[in-house]
């Protein structure tokens, strides 16, 4: 699995490559010297740091013979001074058999920060001793902004102090989207870090539900760790499928503070965690900036602005569409019409009212019921058909990647579309809307409240793995989902993050506009996720909705039939379950 481009993006991380000039520039130094000044006495505490921290950065496993070889030094000496370097805790040793009588050598968290820190120190020394021909022109965020937040910059990703003993590695199933595409492009980092192979299982959003349920039935789990959509919590819980994670890790060891509170939240049933958000996706509005600029038009703040947007932008006549969204029938239809509700301000299920929006603390209780035949319901039917007349002309089928493929390739002026979309144009300069694209919460119908939904996958343990695996899945999990593989995994292309430490690092932050922005809605508590309520009829639900408003679209029955017909099948769902 994985593709070209991601390998081509895993090969240049912002961090990564300005290190590795850093030790570039201080080993070609350090070969000048030598050449130049005959008396000269190689520094083999130098010299093996450098080859230490581009071995850990390339994923290339580092003996103590290799080590030693780098130091310039006679054999004896320089295994004094890696003695050395690991009483000073700068250097890591870890088994790489079982027997533990070879292992290999790692950069600790300690030697990490050091060059992190001085490959900062290096830019500035260089533009303070030399002449570049133009002078910095962020001196104040350099003070006050830049300077500052570089000091809290998430370092790169730690080996485990130990490898895991997993028999055959770590068998992870995941959804294949982007983010974990990008995961699966950096496996050889992760298998370095945690000392063991890495096995990833992707599927398309239905294939990976019901694996999730196959692998529910075999008296041993397949795999350590499964994805799973938000959504799907309870009906998951319920079936006894996911094990609670208190029950496998102390949670103090995933910060969970540190996660955006929606995400968090979506993963959660009867009041504890079930998952460890893996992707926090806001569907948001994706609009071209340049269009709305020559068109004198603001970013769409309500559903009548985005319809009159939309009727200004369309021009089919010259290949440009208004608006892209989910209208394929089925799952991805009945996702517009769960969030298109909540933009008219009502949730799918009677949910008691909260602040923020509406409370999903008790659905492990019951004594819910479907509310989709009300007036914000028809209200949010008659605005997806009014969507129609500015939509392109194969919108009937369009669902997920496909409402944002023409997006990026120039031919719709604005998308409905999930974070983790973003980087079909965000990283193709060739794209009309590469660095064109601004990001808004979904506009409003009257009296709502901004809002955007929150999608996305947390990643769990299954209840029926091997006792004998738990602790290490364990580890495995808590690494995966780290604040620093999150920013590995942004450094490479990906356009979701769950971590509001993640948003804070400057590096993350210049990456993409995107994370600012989302970071912004989680403040101003935009980011929710009580538009899919993560009840175990949920996915039956959606598919409802989206079965009976796709007959709708197609002109075969009127909006009132169809919200109708579809709360007499979502009634009949919720009270045969509850039997």
């Amino acid at each position: 699995m994985g593709g070209s481009s991601a390998q081509t993006l895993a090969s240049s991380p912002q961090a990564k490559t300005e290190i590795l000039q850093a030790i570039s520039f201080l080993k070609d130094f350090d070969d000048e010297l030598e050449d130049v000044v005959e008396v000269y006495a190689p520094n083999p505490y130098f010299r093996m740091s450098l080859h230490l921290i581009r071995s850990h950065l390339e994923a290339k496993t580092v003996t103590p013979t290799s080590l030693i070889g780098a130091a310039g030094v006679p054999y004896a000496t320089a295994a004094r001074r890696v003695k050395e370097m690991i009483e000073a805790g700068l250097v890591e040793q870890r088994p790489r058999t079982r027997t533990g009588k070879t292992f290999s050598i790692h950069p600790s968290d300690k030697l990490l920060d050091s060059w992190m820190q001085l490959t900062g120190r290096l830019k500035r020394l260089a533009q303070k001793n030399f002449e570049f021909g133009e002078k910095r022109a962020d001196t104040s965020d350099y003070y006050y902004g830049s300077s500052y937040m570089a000091a809290r910059s998430i370092p790169p990703l730690q080996v485990l102090p130990e490898p895991l003993k997993l028999a055959g590695g770590v068998r992870v199933l995941v959804h294949g989207d982007p983010t974990f595409m990008v995961m699966d492009a950096l496996k050889r980092q992760f298998e370095q870090a945690l000392g063991a192979p890495i096995h990833q299982r992707a599927f398309s959003i239905d294939r990976l539900h019901e694996e999730v349920l196959r692998n529910a039935e075999r008296k041993a789990s397949r795999y350590d760790i499964i994805a799973v959509d938000l959504p799907w919590i309870g009906e998951l819980v319920r079936k006894g499928i996911l094990m609670p994670l208190d029950d496998a890790f102390d949670l103090n060891r995933i910060d969970p503070a540190d996660f955006h509170t929606a995400g968090w939240k979506a993963t959660h049933w009867g009041g504890r965690p079930y998952g460890v958000p893996a992707q926090t996706t806001p569907e948001l509005l994706f609009y071209r900036k340049d269009l709305f600029a020559e068109a004198g038009l603001e970013p769409p703040a309500t559903t009548d602005d985005l319809l009159k947007a939309a009727r200004r932008l369309h021009d089919p006549a010259q290949g440009r569409y208004g608006i892209a969204w989910n209208a394929a029938r089925g799952t991805a239809l009945g996702h517009t019409f769960l969030m298109t509700l909540a933009d008219f301000g009502q949730p799918i299920l009677d949910l008691p009212k909260a602040t923020g929006g509406y409370d999903t603390d008790h659905l492990d209780k019951g004594a819910y019921h479907a509310q989709i035949d009300t007036e914000a319901g028809l209200s949010a039917a008659e605005y997806l058909m009014a969507l129609l007349d500015y939509s392109p002309p194969y919108i009937l089928s369009m669902s997920w990647y496909e409402r944002v493929r023409p997006y990026a390739a120039g031919h719709i002026a604005m998308a409905y579309g999930y974070t983790l979309l973003a980087p079909y144009f965000e990283l193709d300069k060739s794209s009309p809307a590469c660095g064109n694209t601004g990001y808004v919460p979904h506009p409003v119908g009257p009296g709502a409240s901004p809002i955007a939904p929150v999608g996305g996958y947390a990643m769990g343990i299954p209840a029926n793995i091997a006792p004998d695996r738990l602790s290490d899945a364990a580890d495995a999990l808590i690494m995966f989902t780290s604040p620093e593989a999150q920013k590995l995994y942004i450094q490479n292309g990906s356009r979701t993050n769950p971590r509001y430490s993640v948003s804070a690092d400057p590096e993350v932050r210049r990456s993409s506009s995107i994370f600012e922005a989302v970071d912004g809605m989680s403040w101003r508590d935009e980011l929710q996720f009580w538009p899919r309520p993560p009840v175990p009829e949920i996915s039956d639900i959606i598919r409802i909705c989206g079965e009976e408003l796709h007959d709708m679209l197609r002109g075969l029955v009127s909006p009132r039939e169809a919200l109708r017909k579809a709360q007499m099948r979502a009634d009949a769902i919720i009270e045969n379950k509850s039997d």
